[in-house]
């Protein structure tokens, strides 16, 4: 079976021209875009403001997708080369996920973070085609390979994810993290590597996994996941604080920007978010609600999650008081702008 085939015949291919890799995907608001790049990219990497001034994989790898949609080629190539010289792992083309400001070492610790490069791969891959710059989708698919080789694990007939290169496999079960799983790149991954390749196998295992990995009142995805070797049922990780907070929110953002939006994990997240004060997080335990309201970033994903059809009246860049508020809104509104058709 072919590759299309077998990804329509799992229900996880929703526009088959976008597997294809046939064309850039559509121009984006450059007003916001260019309110969060003169507020958090500087130098080459994405700040992060209430973390210390840190920059990380995810911002990184967020910052270049953002500069490709907006057809910033300046800014993608600062990006591209800042990451590849300060954050590039020598025996490997991952990326150590962590860089510090004022320390005498940067980077203390060398692990990757599968999201990070994840992003940083969707990226170039995209700017390759649109920019036709096939170098970049040799980098693009170097990043695969090694991902594929190191975070990428079979159990128990699963296909996984694992969040790093190590750290996560324990004798007795794995630990995964929901928000890692971004679902548009994995179909444009697996058009990329082939059918040999894992990137259908995870998105169809992932979508399980999100079917299933659901908790509390609201049946909703943890930030942090254990999946025992045994078989036996999935729970919130131990070391975590079981709840739906600021790593699962992008469980629906990336739902929904795969035309997946009508999976029971985003209709979840969309029912949750109408509570009263729409609070910013739910602690599976006793189904605590977080004493404060979402972060407008929250908000945008929550308004995409609520509206598997068009969605209006995103919140503005210009209201995020920090970067990650900031990045969720701009990724809401790229989502809300290229994702693909709803399965109907």
């Amino acid at each position: 079976m072919g590759l299309l085939a077998g990804a329509a015949a799992l229900g996880v291919v929703r526009n088959p021209g976008h597997a294809e890799l046939s064309k850039a995907p559509p121009a984006q608001d450059p007003a916001e875009y260019h309110s969060f790049r003169a507020r958090f990219i500087s130098g080459g990497r994405a700040i992060d403001t209430a973390n210390g001034n840190t920059s990380h994989t995810e911002g990184q790898g967020w910052a270049l997708l953002m500069a490709e949609a907006h057809d910033d080629q300046p800014t993608f190539d600062r990006l591209l080369a800042w990451t590849a010289r300060e954050l590039r792992r020598p025996q490997d083309k991952l990326h150590a996920w962590r860089w510090m400001p004022n320390r005498p070492i940067p980077v203390e610790d060398h692990n990757n973070a599968a999201d990070g490069d994840i992003f940083i791969a969707w990226a170039l891959l995209r700017a390759a085609r649109r920019w036709q710059r096939p170098e970049l989708a040799e980098r693009a698919q170097a990043i695969c390979a090694d991902l594929e080789r190191l975070c990428v694990r079979e159990m128990d007939g699963r296909t996984l994810l694992l969040p790093a290169a190590f750290g996560f496999e324990q004798r007795d079960h794995l630990v995964v993290n929901p928000s890692y799983y971004v679902f548009p790149a994995f179909v444009d991954f697996a058009a990329l590597r082939g059918p040999g390749s894992p990137w259908m196998r995870l998105h169809r295992d992932g979508l399980l996994l999100m079917r299933e990995a659901r908790f509390g009142r609201w049946g909703l995805p943890a930030d942090w996941v254990r999946l025992p070797r045994s078989g036996a049922r999935v729970a919130p990780a131990p070391g975590w604080v079981p709840r739906f907070s600021y790593d699962a929110v992008r469980v629906p953002l990336y739902l929904a920007w795969a035309g997946l939006g009508m999976e029971p994990a985003a209709r979840a997240a969309a029912a949750f978010f109408t509570q009263p004060g729409t609070p910013a997080w739910t602690e599976f335990q006793g189904d605590k609600l977080a004493p404060y309201a979402v972060n407008s970033g929250q908000r945008a994903v929550a308004l995409l999650a609520a509206s598997p059809g068009q969605v209006t009246a995103l919140p503005s860049v210009s209201e995020a008081q920090d970067y990650y508020s900031a990045a969720l809104t701009l990724l809401t509104r790229m989502a809300a702008n290229e994702r693909l058709p709803l399965l109907t």
